[in-house]
């Protein structure tokens, strides 16, 4: 059953701020609508939930985060958001009027750029003017709610593939969900320990605009050891110029490029460097900013970048540097189980290519060692370069000397990487397992193409080959991160049924192919089964009965430092 949720225009309906309407299974409506004040929403909701309805709504971060502080969740719901995001590039989707209009309005991507977010930045918080006027929540009216929920049923029945591509937009809405629950709930970190973490390692909080002690008895020493009495070590440039004064020959300020250089100033310069990231990420203001009531609240953006991995905006959250970690830590009575998907990516590999022989590798053991043992003489390290040039387009060097002898051991795998990266350097775009497509080449990388001089041919070699190496890692990164949405799915079903006490949700951080708990001590041996049986179930609920383990390797820890 569906009940579909959306707002209703100012003095519609009385007092009445939101609309609840039944549906069947094609999106029909069922009866007269339920009309009610935005206030009487958690309680209607919450009735209702009983029934394990899907809830259809504009976007799970529209509807949602305002339930969860009426203490009521949900189980399941369709995000038309996501599934919009997921159709417009769904290879699976048949043209039809409503997927025509979602692919010319979506933007396109030659491959060569960073990850992107797909959706547009909210405004900052707390901006709105004085003056301002508060606004009640607006969104999309009933009908078009109802309009377009029918256009995507239609688009994903009618697909080539509806039952893998129906298990992806239920897995996307699922993780917006989880995402929800876990900026709710908060991850647990402790500001005492932080602040000692900086005090320790930086010196005393500054007063504003200030360094702290440490950084600037560093700037002191740098400046001495360049001559500059006046440089501001905050300042690439300058650090470059007094670099050069020196006789240092580098073009850039980066750690890797000051590592190879031989004089006294390179050691202060890169401990400045270490302790300023520090101060910028993750510092005082870091933790007034995102740390409050022993929380870290990040906002999560789920399907953030085109291969379907998480992104997150402010405070950093899919990248929390081990210098902090240790103020991670849970509640009094409880613990974090941290569950790792080891090797996520070369697995889900085999499963794609159904290749047996790279499954054995995989079966009981660590899988480049299983790889090592099977063709390149135990030798480890080299299975591993190898691989991840083969997934990663490092097709020179000691990664491309190596890639023929895993062409040969694992023929089927390499060739679904293969494959994938020459319908890149075409042009073409490639899907994941369940179906979500990677964005069109550009009109500027296809008029790139069309050369007539032996200099635009190089330049268009090099971006073919750039989307080539794109779309490679492409169909296996993105068919991994349906896995671990999965593999999220059945955890929080099965934490929803289990014994560990409420509140329900407590999956407290999630990253790429890492799930941390937070649960009772007495409930962690429950809870660490039931990881390894939701990584099970995600794997037959994707790909079947296949003869491919998933590994997972779970730590029990008081403090997220010791999980690795």
């Amino acid at each position: 059953m569906y009940i579909a949720v959306a707002s209703l225009p100012s003095g519609r309906g009385g007092d009445a701020a939101v609309a609840l309407q039944r549906l069947d299974a094609e999106g029909g409506s069922v009866g007269e609508p339920d009309v009610l004040d935005r206030d009487g929403l958690g309680d209607a909701v919450a009735r209702l939930e009983v029934e394990r309805p899907r809830w259809v709504w504009s976007s799970t971060r529209d509807w949602y985060p305002a339930l969860l502080t009426a203490g009521v969740a949900v189980d399941r719901c369709w995000d038309l958001a996501l599934t919009r995001d997921i159709l417009a590039y769904s290879a699976s989707c048949r043209p039809s009027p409503y997927i025509d209009s979602l692919r010319s309005a979506a933007p396109k991507d030659d491959g060569t750029e960073p990850p992107r977010l797909l959706m547009p930045p909210p405004p900052p918080p707390n901006q709105r003017s004085l003056f301002d006027e508060p606004r009640e929540p607006s969104g999309p009216s009933p009908e078009e709610v109802l309009g377009t929920f029918r256009d995507q049923l239609a688009a994903v029945s009618d697909a080539m593939e509806p039952a893998r591509l129906t298990l992806l937009v239920a897995a996307e809405s699922a993780g917006s969900l989880i995402a929800a629950e876990m900026e709710h709930w908060g991850l647990p970190w402790r500001r005492d320990v932080h602040e000692e973490l900086l005090e320790r390692t930086l010196g005393p909080r500054p007063a504003e605009g200030a360094r702290p002690n440490e950084l600037e008895r560093l700037a002191g020493v740098l400046r001495a050891e360049l001559g500059s009495p006046a440089l501001n070590p905050d300042s690439p440039q300058e650090v470059l110029r007094a670099l050069h004064r020196a006789g240092i020959e580098v073009r850039t300020t980066r750690s890797w490029e000051l590592e190879q250089q031989q004089h006294p100033a390179i050691e202060p310069l890169l401990a400045y460097k270490k302790l300023s990231r520090l101060l910028t990420a993750n510092g005082w203001n870091w933790l007034d900013t995102w740390v409050h009531a022993g929380r870290f609240r990040p906002e999560y953006v789920v399907g953030g970048v085109v291969s379907g991995r998480w992104a997150s905006r402010g405070g950093g959250a899919l990248q929390i540097p081990r210098q902090v970690r240790d103020a991670v830590r849970p509640d009094e009575g409880h613990v974090f189980l941290v569950a790792d998907a080891a090797q996520l990516e070369p697995r889900v590999l085999a499963a794609l290519g159904q290749d047996s022989a790279l499954a054995a590798a995989a079966r009981g053991r660590d899988l480049y060692q299983g790889i090592a043992d099977q063709g390149f003489g135990g030798d480890r390290a080299k299975a591993k370069l190898a691989m991840l040039g083969a997934m990663y387009g490092a097709t020179s060097g000691e990664s491309g000397r190596l890639m023929p002898q895993l062409t040969r051991a694992y023929p089927r795998a390499i060739g679904v990487v293969e494959a994938a990266a020459r319908a890149g350097e075409a042009g073409e775009g490639v899907s994941s397992y369940l179906g979500r497509g990677c964005p069109p080449a550009s009109e500027e990388w296809r008029a790139r193409q069309r050369t007539t001089t032996a200099e635009e041919q190089r330049r268009a070699d090099a971006a073919a080959r750039a989307r080539g190496r794109f779309t490679r890692n492409f169909v296996v990164q993105a068919s991994a991160a349906e896995w671990a949405l999965c593999w999220l799915a059945e955890i929080r079903r099965r934490l929803t049924a289990s014994s560990i006490p409420q509140p329900r949700s407590r999956i407290a951080f999630f990253l790429h192919d890492e799930v941390v708990l937070h649960v009772p001590v007495e409930q962690a041996a429950e809870a660490e089964a039931l990881l390894g049986d939701a990584a099970r179930a995600a794997t037959r609920l994707i790909f079947g009965a296949i003869p491919i383990e998933f590994s997972i390797t779970t730590v029990t820890v008081t403090s997220y430092a010791d999980a690795k």
